[in-house]
């Protein structure tokens, strides 16, 4: 059944305008009056509507049922993951919301090699979040990840926060499968690097300001992988698959 978000209210009985883009969706896949769609606006749970009028630039849908169905992870992990070069982040940000992401936080470090001004940066981050719907909608999930402005590393790093903090790297003793094995699922924030990783000085600022330095195995991951590869071990060792 296909899945949209409606960033509205979705109240049984009631028929809504869909939003112009579903409503362009739902044009282009050629859904007519009396079909069952998904709905869901962020705040948990589904809903199912039935199409009412599929016209050339608007669509009705009566809701119908609601659906307390949740596909959230036990735990909330973010990725803050570093810029890395041409569209990689795209596809990072699309398979971390797919594997549970909570939260992507986009950061600006030593060894990025892409560097946004101030307008490049909203134009990016409108398009992130234009990803993160979309793949909210394919993989089933009811709530969308949060989207952090893009960040300074070090003005970052150096912040309190009130989960732990996990920085990846080749350098660490203790890798991350081992650690998460002897904790009990939690909120955590995974920083990864960009091509080239973090520079040491970047690792040691973040450690002092209370990260937890940690490795991903005896193999170099590229920055697309690692950040994904740790949100699947994690769900792996804390039952979030």
């Amino acid at each position: 059944m296909p899945r949209f978000f409606c960033p509205q209210p979705l109240v049984a009985g009631a028929t809504v305008s869909l939003p112009e883009a579903v409503a362009h969706h739902i044009q282009v896949v050629r859904l007519a009056p009396g079909d069952v769609i998904t709905l869901f606006n962020g705040e948990g749970g589904e809903v199912q509507a039935s199409l009412v009028a599929v016209a050339k630039r608007s669509v009705t849908a009566e809701i119908q049922a609601h659906v307390a169905r949740e596909a959230e992870l036990p735990y909330a992990v973010t990725l803050a993951q570093a810029l890395p070069e041409a569209s990689k982040m795209d596809w990072i940000i699309e398979k971390a919301i797919e594997l549970g992401a909570a939260g992507i936080v986009p950061l600006a470090a030593q060894r990025c090699v892409v560097r946004l001004s101030s307008e490049r940066a909203e134009k990016k981050l409108a398009h992130w979040q234009g990803i993160i719907v979309s793949a909210s909608e394919q993989c089933g999930r009811n709530r969308l990840a949060q989207l952090a402005p893009l960040q300074d590393f070090n003005s970052w790093s150096s912040q309190q926060d009130l989960h732990k903090r996990i920085i990846l790297t080749p350098r660490a003793e203790q890798s991350l499968a081992d650690w998460a094995r002897h904790q009990p699922p939690q909120a955590i924030t995974v920083m990864v690097g960009p091509e080239g990783g973090f520079t040491e000085a970047e690792e040691k600022a973040a450690i002092a300001a209370g990260a937890i330095g940690l490795a991903m195995g005896p193999r170099i991951l590229r920055t697309e992988t690692a950040g994904l590869t740790a949100l699947a071990t994690l769900a792996a060792l804390w039952s979030g698959m």
